[in-house]
Order: structure tokens, then sequence, then C-alpha cells
């Protein structure tokens, strides 16, 4: 497992998904963590599979949903990106609400980006891919949920915000140049 501090209150955390086996996206997932006003919340999470990262990261979590007294929101930018949200949401309080400061942004029938605009970051499940260099999904993924045309107009808009941060489920982080990088991504889907 490794853990990134983005900003105060943002954190990534990259664990290996135990089934997934893409030559392309590797074995890797990123999830995010972010304390907003309402909820701490955790978008696409993903509990280390490994015993000691496990127990690791919950005692962590733990101690930071009891720091903050706040409710946990999880937030999923597609429904496989599940992982281990019925586990966390067993574990704490949860709440069914999106906490105010953060926006979903429709890309597909079934996937949403979001922006968090108090850090603003772009988080991405497939849709974007911090492979090599920041590249939108290829269109093939996308032609039997409602096509790519939403997702290129999206993050066109998306660009218009000025994103600081990009942060992709699979792949690196964008922490430089994020809204050139966006910009790039929206001409540039992977091959």
């Amino acid at each position: 497992m490794e853990v990134q501090r983005l900003a105060e209150g943002l954190w990534r955390w990259i664990a290996r998904h135990p089934t997934l086996e893409d030559p392309a996206l590797g074995t890797d997932v990123g999830s995010v963590y972010v304390e907003t006003e309402d909820a701490v919340v955790l978008i696409d999470p993903l509990v280390p599979p490994k015993p000691e990262e496990r127990d690791r990261f919950l005692s962590a979590l733990d101690g930071d949903v009891a720091r903050l007294g706040r409710p946990v929101a999880i937030l999923l930018t597609c429904e496989w990106h599940r992982r281990s949200a019925d586990e966390l949401r067993g574990r704490y309080a949860t709440t069914a609400e999106q906490p105010r400061q953060i926006v979903s942004y429709p890309i597909a029938d079934d996937e949403d980006v979001f922006w968090l605009d108090a850090h603003r970051a772009v988080v991405a499940g497939d849709a974007l891919l911090g492979l090599g260099a920041l590249r939108r999904c290829p269109d093939e993924w996308l032609a039997e949920r409602g096509g790519s045309a939403r997702l290129v107009t999206t993050l066109a808009e998306l660009v218009e915000l000025e994103p600081e941060l990009v942060l992709p489920s699979h792949g690196e982080v964008v922490t430089r140049d994020a809204t050139r990088a966006l910009a790039a991504a929206i001409d540039a889907p992977l091959e």
C-alpha cells in the first residue's frame, strides 16, 4: 500500500486489487480520502488486502473518523468500483448524502467524475487514466454506455474550472499543470 498526502485533508492511497488483472491498467488502484464540512469522504475505497496493511489502514481511518466526529460518505465513480464500500458502510456511521463541497459530473450512463472544489481536484474512475501521460479512456469503453461525446464535453467543462489536481483510479496523479494535462487528455484517448 502506498499513501500520498496531496493537501490538508486530501489523501490518495494505492492498493493491489485482489481480482484486477489488466495488462494496460495494472493491478494497483487508487482510492481517495477527503475531509469536508459534512463528512469524511471515501471515493472508490479499497481496503488493502494484506493483513498488516489492512490493520494499519483501518486503524488510521478509525482515528480520523473519531477525530473529526463526522459521518462517512462513500462515493463511487462507477458501480464496479464498489470494492470495499459495503465493508466500510458496515464499519462506520455513514450518510447517503453527497457532501455539498463535492460535485458529480456524469460522463457516461453509469459513471461520474467528481469535482472537489476546496482542492480544485478532479477524481475519476475509469474515464481518465494516468498511464504515462493523462489520457481519456478509449472510445470503445463508452460505446454501449452512452458514447464518448458526453465525456469529451464534461472534460471541457472541467478544464474551465482550472483544476490543480487530477486523481485517476488507475495510474499516476497529476499534480503539476493539471489544467493543461486535462485539456490534452480530451484529444488523447488511450489506444
